[in-house]
């Protein structure tokens, strides 16, 4: 199952993080999780929120640089070298990550979030190696 994602370009500047986050309390939109990653001139804050879709067009609507984006979701058990195994399979079958999330869901369990190009290929990989996706809403 997929995850839907909403991707802002910012400049990094002061407060600017904050304005993203008031449009979003305005429109009583919660934020679940966040990532930014930057340099020194501009950053890209990706946002799993309550209502993707409105969230991308109350951001647009403030001015700010918004885009939605779909993640593949992996249910992995929460031990050591889990990842490492399932990122092997995915190296294995010429498979780039762009960026990915994780998250410790409940104790034993983990969720992984990865952006790749071809969904699809990447999921049929993941089910071929006995990898479970994930199988339900989680946002």
């Amino acid at each position: 199952m997929t995850v839907n994602q909403v991707a802002v370009f910012l400049e990094n500047a002061k407060g600017r993080i904050s304005d993203l986050c008031q449009v979003l309390a305005d429109a009583d939109i919660n934020v679940f999780s966040m990532t930014i990653a930057d340099t020194s001139d501009f950053g890209i804050v990706r946002v799993i929120t309550s209502d993707n879709e409105k969230a991308e067009k109350v951001l647009k609507e403030a001015g700010f640089a918004a885009a939605t984006s779909q993640l593949l979701g992996i249910e992995i058990e929460d031990k050591a070298g889990r990842l490492a195994q399932i990122l092997a399979v995915l190296k294995q079958n010429d498979i780039d990550i762009e960026y990915l999330y994780s998250y410790i869901t409940k104790m034993g369990t983990a969720l992984i979030l990865v952006k790749v190009k071809d969904i699809a290929y990447t999921e049929k990989v993941l089910a071929d190696n006995g990898i479970k996706l994930l199988n339900h809403k989680i946002f």
